[in-house]
């Protein structure tokens, strides 16, 4: 499925995934909201494939959820820094206009930022040079194209960090020995691990074992 068909209206799992992650910010922020007012520092929520923010039917997405939360909180007003990305710059440039048209966005004390760049080694490699505030991150590709151990490892390496991710089990089943792919499983499972699931899974299995 297209990324544009994906966004034309949420599909059951699509609003799960929603439903997940509004619902576990909140309460990820309120573990983390008395340590870091005691310290005067920040938290931060990051989604790297954060899409337009709303559905074509105008049904809002998970960036859209998550700011209304944070505008109704006063404490997030004052310390949540947020970070947005879509590689699709169209997405994107509808993100900040969603964003925009927010009822109380103005709140904010960090106003939340919009990117357009492809997630890979090189974010990885950012991640894994900084220190961090205390960050919920958010990983969602719709497949497996971005998502790394050495991404999810350095985006949980410092205090109050966490992080989502949704492991498409289609998706990946079927790269596992497709050629093209081979990088990006790689990436996912580790040469080592890679190279014992595809010889495993040749072997005859029925499809509830296959899938464990």
């Amino acid at each position: 499925m297209g990324s544009r068909r994906f966004f034309d209206e949420p599909t059951e799992r699509s609003q799960v995934k929603t439903h997940i992650v509004n619902k576990y910010f909140r309460a990820w922020a309120r573990v983390i909201i008395p340590r870091v007012r005691t310290r005067r520092r920040k938290l931060a929520y990051i989604d790297l494939f954060s899409g337009p923010g709303r559905y074509e039917d105008g049904t809002p997405s998970t960036p859209l959820l998550v700011l209304e939360e944070a505008v109704g909180d006063k404490d997030l007003c004052d310390m949540l820094v947020t970070l947005f990305n879509d590689s699709n710059q169209e997405y994107a440039d509808k993100l900040v206009h969603e964003i925009n048209s927010l009822e109380h966005i103005g709140n904010l004390r960090y106003q939340p930022k919009v990117s357009s760049f492809e997630v890979g080694e090189d974010i990885a490699r950012l991640l894994e040079e900084v220190k961090l505030v205390p960050t919920l991150f958010f990983i969602d590709p719709w497949g497996y194209k971005g998502i790394s151990l050495r991404l999810i490892n350095a985006a949980l390496r410092n205090w109050g960090c966490d992080c989502i991710f949704f492991f498409n089990y289609t998706r990946i089943r079927a790269a596992l020995n497709n050629p093209v792919s081979r990088q990006h499983m790689e990436g996912l499972f580790g040469e080592q691990r890679l190279s014992a699931l595809v010889r495993k899974l040749e072997q005859s299995m029925p499809p509830h074992v296959r899938e464990v």
